[in-house]
């Protein structure tokens, strides 16, 4: 895995895995993308295929793998993600009522790269994609399930 150090935001070194197209996107390392929302090691682009008048994804600017590879200790992360999609969402003109925030659960991704899907409003996915973001499917997961998921391991331990 190919790693270097950026310091995009000069106080938080991020590790990044140049052979992630998600992580260069992240950190403005990849030609022709464009990161709409930078904010404390988190960034938001557009979903290159959007099946609703705003879909985003959010995404850690240093490499993670995947929601199935978080522990408890990500429970922090994960709020992160939430809060800034739905902040972002809200300046985009959004309504976070209408949204829909979740994950693809391995192996039913494209990207190995962990990234919140927004999505809104609703009304605008077609029969398809309905299927592809219902939540709390085998290959979908809502933003709520992974909190309460990560924050039952706490539990656990």
């Amino acid at each position: 895995m190919a790693e270097i150090q950026s310091n995009m935001d000069n106080e938080n070194r991020t590790q990044i895995n140049m052979n992630c197209l998600f992580c260069r996107i992240a950190n403005s390392l990849e030609p022709g993308s464009q990161v709409l929302y930078e904010k404390d090691g988190i960034a938001i682009f557009k979903d290159i295929r959007p099946v609703a008048t705003h879909h985003y994804l959010v995404v850690p600017q240093r490499h993670v793998d995947n929601p199935k590879a978080l522990g408890s200790e990500d429970v922090e992360l994960v709020e992160q993600l939430i809060a800034s999609g739905q902040e972002f969402l809200g300046q985009q003109g959004g309504n976070v009522l209408e949204a829909r925030l979740g994950f693809h659960w391995p192996p039913f991704h494209t990207i190995s790269h962990l990234h919140l899907h927004v999505i809104c409003p609703m009304s605008d996915l077609g029969w398809v994609a309905s299927l592809i973001f219902r939540p709390d499917s085998f290959w979908f997961v809502s933003a709520a399930w992974l909190l309460q998921r990560l924050r039952n391991m706490k539990l656990v331990r």
